[in-house]
């Protein structure tokens, strides 16, 4: 049985592997877009006016690209 401990290990290993399974395949522009294309996913979740929010992060990572 696992106890808190170990389970937070296993928890944080499984995240950094995770996270290079994703990161890694893309090149360098990708990795440095990545920051504007998050906070433009996340800002149109926001009903009315999500997309228009969204704009100016969506140019960011455009011209990073």
């Amino acid at each position: 049985m696992l106890n808190l401990q170990s389970y937070k290990r296993h928890v944080r290993l499984v995240t950094c592997l995770m996270t290079g399974v994703f990161i890694l395949p893309m090149e360098g522009c990708a990795v440095a877009a990545l920051p504007c294309r998050l906070v433009s996913a996340t800002l149109k979740i926001v009903p009315a006016v999500g997309h228009a929010a969204a704009a100016p992060f969506d140019t960011c990572a455009d011209a990073i690209d």
